[in-house]
């Protein structure tokens, strides 16, 4: 379990930047699953969910870069959300999935001719003796605008992309399970990538930034 609360290159809770967004659930008074459920609404609505913007460096997958900005992709949400929880204690690991995405991706689609999404990332979090998934990735305008209901932690049960919207649509399909990783699978995560995107050289630029 210890592992699961370390301080990585890229879970680095000790920056200011992720001391800056922990700092008001540092408080006794609060449970840890209730920091878990205030800290998982901050990153989910305080970062705008954004897949267009994939960058193969590994700087840029650190917690303390994503706190800076204001968007970013379901594994960047997921990596600044365990820095935050390690950085009060909890211990918590990065999930990662495949999944087939229903809704509002004709752009993906139309760039990778699938709207499967891989590695799609959330977050095993230890809380009560157990394991719980969290899922920080769409924000609530988001959601608003594709008809789904935004996605609520509550600490005691799994959160996961629901498998229809509000109209009854299919919405997010589960395909494959990747299992588990005390720290950000970087090399895993870009050969993924490469694997299931046979164009993605061709969309990379010269920085290895793939900007939609």
């Amino acid at each position: 379990m210890t592992e699961n609360l370390e301080r990585t290159y890229f879970f680095d809770y000790e920056h200011s930047a992720i001391q800056e967004l922990v700092v008001e659930y540092k408080n006794s008074d609060l449970s840890e699953i209730e920091k878990a459920r205030q800290l998982y609404l901050k990153v989910r609505d305080g970062w705008r969910y954004n897949p267009y913007d994939i960058v193969f460096r590994k700087d840029v997958l650190k917690a303390s870069y994503i706190a800076k900005k204001d968007h970013g992709h379901c594994i960047d949400k997921a990596v600044l959300y365990i820095a935050g929880l390690r950085g009060l204690g909890i211990p918590a690991k990065l999930h990662l999935a495949k999944v087939k995405n229903h809704i509002a991706v004709d752009r993906l689609t139309e760039k990778f001719g699938t709207n499967e999404l891989t590695p799609h990332g959330m977050v095993d979090v230890y809380l009560n003796d157990k394991w719980v998934k969290a899922t920080p990735a769409f924000n609530q305008e988001l959601c608003r605008l594709t008809g789904v209901e935004p996605l609520e932690f509550n600490g005691e049960e799994d959160s996961i992309f629901q498998e229809f919207n509000k109209d009854g649509k299919e919405f997010m399909e589960y395909l494959d399970d990747y299992g588990s990783f005390d720290d950000v699978p970087f090399e895993f995560i870009e050969a993924n990538m490469r694997e299931n995107y046979p164009n993605l050289d061709r969309l990379l630029n010269e920085a290895g930034e793939l900007k939609l």
